[in-house]
């Protein structure tokens, strides 16, 4: 079975909750730099610092949303042709008399003036003028504005037409007010004149209502060239199609040059007044537009321009600021073609480009520190890395690993080919067992921050020198390698090498710096202090691994299994601790720690009905041991549960070096009735006369022959030979490390006793295995 990786996932779960805590800061900074900005930029708004972008935007949508007039405003033009056949200025008002006849005549709804009448002319001019607008059946609308009395004076002076011509109109406001950069933009609802509201023309035109002094942005994105237009000189003559007129609204007003009235707009240039009130009417035929400001696109470049500032790189950026332009313009457009609505987007612009720049700025810099990160020659992360790296780990320790004869490496293989040297030298690091990142501290060597505990890491050390034996090809070229390893405190990457070098002198695998080998000791030595502590306490407990009857389907057996749930370091794993209990003879106490529990259990399992076998480890150190064989039979002559209930698991190594005194001592523990089975057969050095005179009652074949036996033919054919040798001896037979069902379907093909692995079960609690090994007994009945 695999050793316990509880340790790991301890540690592991620690750095997740590291780069939680980063990834939750820098959330923070991005939603607080985000609300810097907004702020900022709102406050520009409020200011108006923002307006000449806001114009240049919102001629950009008008762009955007080009379309023709209606068709519904008509205008009937004082334009060069009328000036040249009427000659005279100002015109007799028999001429606008015969107009509004005309249009009257062809059925039109409404007939607007943009002509000042506040003065009175000839008599009969007039009289004839107000007979017209008596007699027609369409509303006429004449003129009101105001305007300074000079240029210094603020008091404004009303022009309203004579009260002969008022008695048969009505009044429209024709004023025009110019933003401070001289263009024309926004036109009046209404205005007050003469001490009265008055609807502006405009409004009248499109019959809408609203605040007089509320003003409306015009729709320029109307085409001004699409309006109807009608020769003022053409419709007086007659010389046109009445059905033209029919049901629509005029606006009669100048557009000759020599007439003046003209103003800049956005977009369409210089244009003649009449033109302009022209477009303000078809503005409202869809609605008055709604200002709704800049808030709610700002609130929404927001979301965008945080996406932006967590951007990990440039394409992101840009992916996420077109994405948020996009919508920008979407709601600028759709807002005025579809809702009327008037938005103001440069805030919200500024917005996204302000991120847009301050991350790129950030990415641009993080380049410029990950490139001072980098060696240059192999692409792996140098010595600051490292450096950075170890700052943020605690109980951790630097291994440097040294390349020997590195100057004739790069003799054979060339200087150019160093890179790939180290990139197959890396890559046999991580088969090995390396995690974590790789770094280039010095020109021979590398390292990494590990924080295995000591014993854990010179076992993996010593695997990773046996891995690298075989020489790597580097470019058609075949390199032997062979590294010494130092292990110093993690702050302390030259005390690594130092000691890397005293290794390579010596002829060691790996030594420690003086202080990285106190502080493995003391850890040692204190982890040791602390065990016994854990055995009088709750922190030790014994999990149990099913064993599968095969020829039963069902679960008859268990192997126990020892974890140590420390309440500091959490689950340390048993390859750690109990070779250390080992070597500081508390190994006995600790066996029979667990011999006692399994007893127990066994006991409370039978009494629940369930007869089923346990097995413990032997340590090697204790098979020969007369103390301990003493103390096992003083518990079992307890007699608390059958001693047949019982099987003590021993390695097949543990047997060669004093095989006699072995033999005798397992003979003791079958007399007493105890099963003894062999542990990780295969990986040992034994002999079948050993199997012959030692007195097995089970064999384990190791899981490195069998995880892959059903579809190794090599394997399979150890695995099924071992199993017909260990029958012919008299010996049932455990396979571990069963993680498939194929490999389960051919350990019953061969005839195999019993199955034990991850495919099975889990180690699990004395009470979950109860559970457990009911229900398969229940589904094999």
């Amino acid at each position: 079975m695999p050793p316990s990786s509880s340790l790991e996932h301890a540690r592991r779960l620690v750095q997740s909750l590291s780069r939680w805590r980063s990834r939750a800061g820098r959330r923070v900074v991005q939603a607080a730099t985000v609300l810097a900005l907004a702020v900022a930029i709102a406050l520009s708004a409020s200011a108006g610092t923002l307006q000449p972008l806001e114009n240049v935007l919102q001629n950009a949508g008008f762009a955007m949303r080009s379309h023709a007039a209606s068709g519904q405003i008509h205008v009937v033009e004082m334009d060069a042709a009328s000036v040249a056949a009427i000659q005279r200025w100002p015109w007799d008002r028999e001429h606008y008399a015969r107009v509004v006849e005309r249009l009257d005549e062809a059925g039109a709804r409404t007939i607007a003036f943009d002509v000042d009448f506040s003065t009175a002319s000839d008599r009969e001019q007039d009289d004839r003028f107000a007979a017209a607008l008596a007699d027609a059946n369409a509303t006429v609308i004449l003129p009101v504005f105001g305007q300074r009395g000079s240029f210094a004076e603020k008091r404004q002076l009303d022009s309203l037409p004579i009260p002969q011509l008022r008695e048969h109109a009505l009044l429209g406001s024709v004023s025009v007010s110019p933003a401070s950069d001289g263009l024309v933009r926004e036109m009046p609802i209404g205005t007050f004149n003469a001490d009265a509201p008055r609807p502006s023309l405009s409004a009248q035109l499109a019959q809408r209502s609203g605040v007089a002094d509320d003003d409306f942005p015009i729709d320029f994105s109307i085409q001004p060239d699409t309006l109807p237009r009608h020769s003022f000189i053409a419709v007086k003559m007659g010389e046109f199609d009445p059905a033209t007129f029919a049901g629509k609204d005029v606006i009669i007003g100048a557009t000759a040059i020599e007439m003046g009235d003209r103003y800049a707009t956005p977009v369409h240039g210089v244009i003649p007044g009449v033109i302009i009130q022209a477009l303000a009417a078809e503005t409202l035929l869809d609605g008055v537009p709604v200002e709704i400001g800049w808030a709610l696109p700002l609130l929404l470049a927001a979301l965008f321009a945080y996406a932006i500032i967590a951007a990990r790189s440039r394409n992101r950026i840009l992916v996420q600021f077109g994405l948020g332009a996009t919508l920008v313009f979407a709601l600028l457009h759709f807002g005025a073609s579809e809702f009327a609505l008037r938005i103001a987007i440069a805030p919200a612009l500024v917005m996204l480009i302000a991120a847009a720049l301050l991350r790129w700025a950030i990415l641009v810099r993080e380049d410029f520190e990950e490139a001072r990160l980098v060696d240059a020659e192999s692409g792996m992360p140098n010595r600051r890395a490292l450096e950075r790296a170890a700052a943020t780990h605690d109980r951790s320790r630097i291994v440097a690993a040294m390349i020997d004869e590195f100057d004739a490496v790069k003799l054979v293989i060339g200087q150019d080919a160093i890179s790939d040297f180290l990139a197959r030298l890396q890559d046999r690091l991580r088969v090995a067992g390396c995690e974590g990142p790789i770094y280039r501290i010095d020109d021979r060597a590398l390292a990494w921050v590990s924080s295995l505990e000591p014993l854990e890491l010179e076992s993996r050390l010593l695997g990773m020198a046996a891995i690298l034996r075989s020489p790597v090809e580097v470019r058609g070229s075949r390199v032997d390698i062979k590294l010494t390893f130092g292990i110093a405190d993690v702050n302390a990457p030259d005390e690594a090498l130092h000691a890397a070098s005293q290794a390579a002198r010596h002829g060691e695998c790996f030594a420690y710096h003086e202080q990285a080998q106190k502080s493995a000791l003391d850890q040692q030595l204190s982890l040791m202090g602390e065990l016994e502590e854990a055995m009088e306490g709750d922190e030790l407990s014994v999990l149990y691994q099913p064993k599968f009857d095969l020829r039963a389907e069902r679960i008859t057996s268990a192997e126990a299994l020892i974890r140590w749930r420390h309440p500091v370091r959490g689950d340390l794993r048993p390859d750690i601790f109990i070779p250390l209990a080992e070597e500081t003879n508390r190994i006995d106490e600790l066996t029979l720690f667990v011999l006692r529990r399994v007893i127990d259990d066994v006991r409370e399992w039978r009494k629940g009905g369930l007869e089923i076998r346990a097995a413990i480890n032997i340590s090697a150190r204790l098979i020969t041991s007369a103390d301990f064989t003493a103390r096992v039979e003083s518990i079992l002559l307890e007699d608390r549960v059958p001693a047949d209930r019982l099987i003590f698991e021993i390695t097949e190594s543990a047997t060669i070096g004093q095989f006699d005194l072995a033999c005798s001592a397992l003979r003791r523990f079958r007399d007493l009735g105890v099963g003894v089975s062999m542990d990780d057969y295969g990986t040992g050095q034994s002999t079948l006369s050993y199997l012959k005179r030692l007195p097995l009652t089970e064999l384990k074949i190791d899981r490195s022959f069998v995880q892959h036996a059903h579809r190794d033919h090599a394997d399979a054919l150890l695995v099924s030979s071992t199993v017909e040798l260990a029958h012919q001896l008299g010996l049932q037979v455990v396979a571990e490390g069963i993680e498939e069902e194929a490999c389960l379907d051919f350990l019953r093909e061969i005839g195999c006793d019993y199955a034990q692995g991850y495919f099975i079960a889990r180690p699990m609690s004395a009470d979950a295995f109860f559970d457990t090994a009911q229900t398969t007994i229940a589904r094999a009945a």
